[in-house]
């Protein structure tokens, strides 16, 4: 059961960072689901982006971080920083094989939860120790391009990965759904073990039906685990524990009905635990109030004493119902009723027109305004008998609902298990339903670097935009192939073409099926972008900054298995500068790094790099001209683009005719003065020269200035102001 408006659906980490010379060690773990890891990270730069990646909002340091990266912690980062000197040396949660920098952080984490939570523990897990590497490696930056857990621009989870691969039924589910997003496999074993279970999954549509169903009855074991070890489980948590367990059996039994191999790691997880079930199913009752001192708790026939005194409640009441019909009838009052208050206890209530006929062995016990209240021995020993009975029942409840919690406490790992299988199931059944309903297909794995995607699709947008309107691009780069250089116009599907491609590969790394006809495609090591500019404004950094920042982040971690995507670097600065940088970046990649790269370019001058880079492609979005008319097709074709389109996509934008009619002729001119071409590629002779960064060729102004125009993000005014500038310069 699982809503995921609910904070419960999440996470919520607890960082720790500890280092020792230029390696650190960065722990987390989430106090509610006892989930604990630690990794360790070559510098602080990767750190900053795990803890990104975390969402982690309170960071726990040693003293050996610098003063510059407490202050990115705390003021560009916004995160609360907290202090601690030594470490709580756990033997059951570390690991002594843990290296030191990793071991220091994890204590320190440790000692920092119990300073603070001054209370048991015990269903942390053990230590889970990881390396990013073992992982498809994506920093926050390429995961907040590419939109994989929340939309980057609505910061809401509609319009993601995460949205679009969500249908758990459970909370364990979703929060290990969204791990997986996180953190892609690149072991292709356990990628194709998850995919054989979606595949069985989807042979089984009426199993998976009953699967969904039985799902749909399990609460989060992980949260009412952590409950347990706090001492804050109320009798609502028992019963939805039992309510769980009770459906583990249907679900371990659907699983085995389909009598597939594949399923046989998941149902070894599904342990009901039948004896705590049947514990909590004889013990709780079903009505039980959530305060455990209201008495209630306990079923009727699990202990002989309670039933005892509640027996005595119920004949006490009857015997009190008989006292006051036998008194009505010999006083003659008949009005006569005995009623309760804490004050006065049980009591006859008599008017004051009827205080003659009170019987001589009443004895007054409370006068009002117009009644008053009297007492009889027999009356006084049977509520004294009866509050006895309700004191002893309550105390002796409580006693009980407390043992039968310690003795849950004593399943907390078994129950940690199960969750995780539970959710396991959960996520796999979730990846069916999608490759059902989206129509996805199971992708296959090469040893080579082959790309090729028939007819794919950008999943989240397709269903955003629905599937009648989506165009699907197919994308094939050879082995002998590491770059595609993509030109056309804005607002065609460069962008999407390229996060088309990042979308089906960490799809298809998750365990995920992938929207296309087919799908060929290596295993990457690493994802790396640069799609879209925005200044940081944080920290200060201009687009231009951001965008170098982002390139040497590629350029320094990619192998020739990661998979890098360029939009539009180098627009950030002066025509020459930017097209120089984008030449070279695109050189050092092909001859350095051979990594699969995606460069979109509106230099269309380096679409001549096919003829000297024999590793490098040209590709364009197509595009449709009739009577004067230009239809943006957004399909990916070979060879290079034969035109921009600026001015068409501004007439879409809904600049003034008379406006863009003098842009045309300002293009005109401005064309017949010639283009500029890319320099040779650099040769290994020292007479060989290449544009200098720092002693730029002198160009055109006005070329230059309307080259830099994003044309985009400008209104009719800022076009219409700029124009004015650029004729007043003729």
């Amino acid at each position: 059961m699982v809503d995921s408006s609910k904070p419960d659906s999440q996470n919520n980490f607890l960082v720790a960072i500890d280092r020792d010379g230029s390696q650190f060690g960065l722990a987390y773990m989430d106090l509610v689901t006892g989930d604990f890891y630690v990794t360790g990270l070559l510098d602080f730069t990767m750190v900053c982006g795990e803890v990104r990646n975390l969402k982690a909002r309170e960071v726990v340091l040693g003293y050996d971080l610098s003063e510059e990266e407490e202050q990115t912690l705390s003021r560009q980062m916004n995160l609360v920083l907290s202090y601690e000197k030594e470490g709580f040396e756990d033997l059951h949660l570390l690991d002594s094989r843990l290296a030191d920098v990793e071991q220091a952080a994890s204590s320190k984490l440790l000692q920092y939860v119990h300073r603070t939570q001054m209370r048991e523990l015990n269903h942390l897990k053990p230590v889970i120790r990881y390396e990013i590497k073992d992982f498809l490696q994506m920093d926050y930056a390429t995961k907040a391009s590419l939109d994989l857990v929340e939309n980057a621009r609505s910061g809401k989870k509609q319009g993601s990965l995460f949205w679009l691969l969500d249908e758990t039924k459970t909370a364990m589910g979703m929060r290990l759904l969204r791990s997986w997003i996180h953190r892609p496999l690149i072991d292709k074993e356990r990628i194709i073990q998850r995919q054989e279970v979606v595949q069985v999954f989807l042979d089984h549509f009426f199993e998976r039906s009953d699967l969904t169903d039985s799902l749909k009855g399990v609460y989060d074991i992980e949260r009412l685990a952590s409950r347990v070890s706090f001492g804050k489980t109320n009798p609502k948590d028992l019963l939805q524990l039992a309510t769980t367990l009770s459906s583990v059996p249907r679900i371990r039994a659907i699983l085995e009905g389909m009598e597939q191999l594949a399923l046989a790691y998941l149902i070894e997880q599904l342990d009901g635990i039948p004896e705590l079930e049947s514990l909590i199913s004889a013990a709780i009752a079903p009505e039980a109030p959530h305060v455990i001192t209201e008495g209630g708790i306990i079923r009727t026939g699990f202990d002989e004493t309670l039933d005892k005194y509640r027996r005595v409640l119920r004949e006490g009441t009857s015997w009190i119902a008989e006292i006051e019909a036998k008194e009505r009838e010999n006083s003659g009052i008949s009005t006569l009723k005995i009623d309760y208050n804490k004050k006065d206890g049980y009591y006859f209530h008599v008017t004051n027109s009827q205080l003659g006929n009170v019987p001589a062995h009443f004895f007054r016990k409370a006068t009002l305004k117009n009644s008053e209240r009297f007492g009889t021995e027999e009356l006084a020993r049977i509520e004294g008998d009866m509050l006895e009975a309700r004191e002893k029942s309550a105390n002796l409840e409580y006693e009980i609902f407390m043992r039968i919690r310690e003795e849950v406490g004593k399943y907390i790992q078994r129950l940690q298990a199960l969750a995780q299988g539970i959710a396991t199931v959960d996520v796999l059944q979730s990846l069916a339903v999608v490759a059902e309903t989206q129509h996805l297909i199971r992708p296959e794995f090469g040893d080579d670097s082959q790309i090729d995607i028939q007819k794919g699709r950008h999943a989240v947008v397709e269903k955003v935009m629905g599937a009648q309107t989506y165009i699907p691009n197919t994308i094939q780069m050879a082995e002998d192939t590491s770059i595609q250089l993509i030109t056309g116009p804005n607002m065609s599907g460069k962008s999407t073409y390229m996060r088309q491609l990042a979308m089906t590969a960490v799809m298809a790394q998750l365990g995920s099926y992938v929207p296309a006809e087919s799908a060929h495609l290596p295993i990457f090591d690493a994802i790396f972008t640069r799609i879209g500019a925005a200044d940081d404004l944080v920290s200060g950094q201009s687009t231009f900054m951001v965008e170098m920042m982002e390139a040497n982040n590629a350029i320094s971690h990619a192998t020739k298995n990661s998979l890098i995507l360029f939009d539009e670097l180098g627009r950030g600065t002066a025509t020459y500068d930017g097209m120089a940088l984008a030449q070279s970046i695109i050189e050092y990649i092909h001859e350095h790094i051979g990594a699969k790269t995606l460069f979109a370019t509106h230099y269309h001058e380096l679409t001549s790099l096919e003829s000297s880079l024999q590793h490098l492609v040209n590709v364009h979005v197509a595009t449709l001209e009739q009577d004067g008319q230009v239809t943006f097709l957004h399909k990916i074709e070979p060879g290079p683009a034969d035109k921009s389109y600026g001015i068409h996509v501004a007439k879409i934008a809904g600049l003034p005719a008379d406006l863009l009619a003098r842009a045309d002729k300002i293009l005109t001119q401005l064309e017949s003065q010639g283009q500029e071409s890319p320099v040779p590629m650099r040769q290994t002779s020292a007479v060989t020269e290449q544009i200098s960064l720092f002693d730029t060729p002198e160009e055109n102004p006005i070329l230059a200035e309307l080259s830099k125009l994003d044309v985009y993000n400008m209104t009719p005014m800022q076009a219409m102001n700029v124009l004015v500038e650029l004729k007043q310069k003729l």
